[in-house]
């Protein structure tokens, strides 16, 4: 992830606004998490410090976690050393990735005294040390032994030391005619690697953007850069200092097209093209908000329905297998009216077939050009059974035909049924979202009763929205819900929208009798190809006609409706208007 030293440093820069507050509470929720609240001017603040290896971060959150009943040693250690500290001041030195928080302290004396809390985000190394006056190590969240570590260890009553830092440039303070040198003195290697190698605290990401910049996308090593890249690449670097510096940064988070968070940065990051999607946030603390709060949600989301997810995958192989067998029987059933011809050649010419011949060349008078045909013969038989034994196999071959139209037909039904259950899967929010699909197959046979745990969950309302024009959309978070909002709670007058041929969710647009504007129309849509599988495409069609004219057929699955009179409109789905006239 890019929660490099130069983030790090925008990071110091936004929490700057802490330094005079005193700390009022100090939590630890996790073995690898520590919550500090603030008294700070407009209010409380909440400073989060990960060390978790996946997620180390320090930032201010928004996010209420729940805490132990009974607080670990550790935090009984901060709340004795730290209660009512008063911040005065947060140190970074270069762009290492370990933010210092110097806090002016009573001890039980009652003299005052300054301890320093380190921050060390460094991936799988990432710890939280208490200090103090001495510079020496009062206890930390991890203790590194020599069981642990060769070179460093941080243990209570020893010196703290920082890591080992190997010397590169610091890209803000470095001037350009240092940055020309290092880089014309690099190894011959891809020059975002070479980047890394040469400034301290800039993340792979930051490193291929700045290459991309300057290269315009080409993959280049040191020896292929002309002096028009190096000026490019030189006025990249400085843009970014000038803005990380005057705290002018566009925070951004990358997203994959099936909306995976990627990674985030604290510039635009235009590197990807069209193969990522990107979203811009306020503050390094909104973006790291965000980013981990959202990931770790989706995680765990995912934990508790990835059997869901195994049982959709696995029916949905299963019901395709059975289809795609289903069909060839059904093109061996086009031969039928051979059979018949068949029948009808060996009855019009019986006089002339005898009893054991194995085969008959007869002429296919049913053809002006006579051709003759070669047929079959079951020699135990006499020529009129041979006859029915071919009529006998063209009508079992035409209510096959009949049986196996019908069976490919319901089998495709279940199929899309399937696909949109797995579409609202990967669209659940809330574990009351999943706990409801559950329900659902649960009532039409897919999983029994028993494998469903705790009470039957209660509806969620539908998702809400208020287009600009001030018209209410709703919009149905699994089938079940579809129905109710198209068949039950539309009225007649209503806007009823689905992405065409695309599983997704029921939208309607709420009239109240009147005629919404284009704007209302175009935006509902988008709504509603944001809230299918068609989320991360392009020019989603989208299907819009009144609520009347939409009906369930007897017997269909949730969510499977018919309908008529409608009109089709391209849109692009969007996030940011999704979000925005979300309620």
């Amino acid at each position: 992830m890019a929660l490099d030293g130069a983030f790090l440093h925008a990071i110091r820069q936004e929490l700057k606004i802490l330094i005079g507050a005193r700390i009022d509470k100090i939590h630890q929720p996790s073995r690898e998490e520590v919550v500090i609240i603030f008294r700070a001017i407009g209010g409380s603040k909440r400073l989060l410090i990960s060390v978790s290896a996946n997620s180390a971060r320090v930032h201010i959150t928004n996010n209420i976690i729940d805490n132990p009943k009974s607080p670990p040693m550790f935090c009984m250690l901060l709340r004795k050393y730290l209660g009512g500290g008063k911040l005065i001041n947060i140190r970074q030195v270069g762009l290492e990735r370990i933010l210092f928080f110097d806090l002016e302290c009573t001890n039980e004396l009652g003299d005052k005294v300054l301890l320093t809390l380190a921050a060390e985000v460094m991936g799988k190394y990432s710890n939280i040390i208490l200090i103090n006056d001495e510079n020496k190590v009062i206890d930390s969240i991890k203790r590194v032994g020599e069981d642990m570590s060769k070179e460093r260890f941080i243990l209570p009553g020893m010196a703290y030391e920082m890591p080992s830092r190997r010397e590169r440039l610091v890209f803000l303070t470095a001037n350009n005619e240092e940055i020309i040198d290092a880089i014309s003195n690099s190894s011959n290697i891809e020059l975002s690697k070479a980047l890394i190698s040469i400034f301290e605290g800039i993340s792979p990401i930051l490193a291929r953007e700045w290459a991309s910049y300057a290269t315009k996308g080409l993959e280049l090593n040191i020896e292929d850069i002309t002096q028009e890249i190096m000026d490019r690449l030189i006025f990249i670097i400085g843009n970014t200092k000038k803005s990380l510096l005057e705290m002018n940064n566009n925070y951004t988070v990358v997203k994959s097209k099936e909306g995976m968070l990627k990674d985030f940065s604290f510039i635009r990051i235009n590197q990807y093209g069209t193969l990522m999607y990107t979203s811009e946030m306020d503050s390094a603390f909104e973006t790291l908000d965000y980013f981990y709060t959202e990931r770790d949600n989706i995680a765990r989301l995912k934990q508790r329905a990835n059997d869901l997810f195994k049982l959709l995958v696995n029916t949905s192989e299963r019901i395709t297998k059975r289809i795609v067998n289903q069909k060839e029987e059904l093109e061996k059933c086009k031969d039928k009216d051979r059979l018949k011809l068949m029948g009808d050649l060996i009855s019009a010419n019986i006089y002339r077939i005898n009893k054991g011949e194995e085969k008959v060349l007869l002429e296919n008078f049913y053809d002006e050009n006579c051709p003759v045909v070669e047929i079959k013969l079951n020699k135990t038989m006499t020529p009129a059974r041979n006859a029915q034994k071919y009529y006998s196999e063209y009508r079992k071959a035409g209510t096959a035909e009949k049986k196996l139209a019908e069976q490919i037909k319901f089998g495709e039904e279940e199929l899309n049924y399937i696909d949109s259950v797995f579409d609202a899967l990967t669209r659940a929010s809330t574990e009351n979202e999943i706990a409801e699909l559950r329900l659902e197959l649960a009532e039409q046979g897919y999983i029994r009763y028993g494998k469903m745990k705790g009470r039957i969950p209660k509806a969620l309302p539908p998702l809400e929205f208020i287009s600009s024009d001030g018209y209410t959309i709703l919009v149905g978070r699994n089938n079940k819900q579809n129905d109710k909002l198209s068949m039950k709670t539309a009225e007649k007058t209503d806007i009823w929208l689905h992405t065409q041929n695309i599983t997704g969710s029921h939208a309607i647009i709420i009239t109240n009798g009147k005629i919404p504007p284009d704007s209302t129309i175009e935006e509902a849509a988008i709504i509603a190809a944001y809230h299918s599988k068609a989320k991360n495409s392009s020019q989603v069609p989208v299907d819009y006609t009144l609520a009347r004219h939409v009906k369930k057929p007897n017997g269909a699955k949730p969510g499977m409706v018919v309908f008529t009179n409608n009109t089709t409109v391209y849109v692009q789905p969007d996030e940011k208007i999704v979000e925005r006239l979300k309620i």
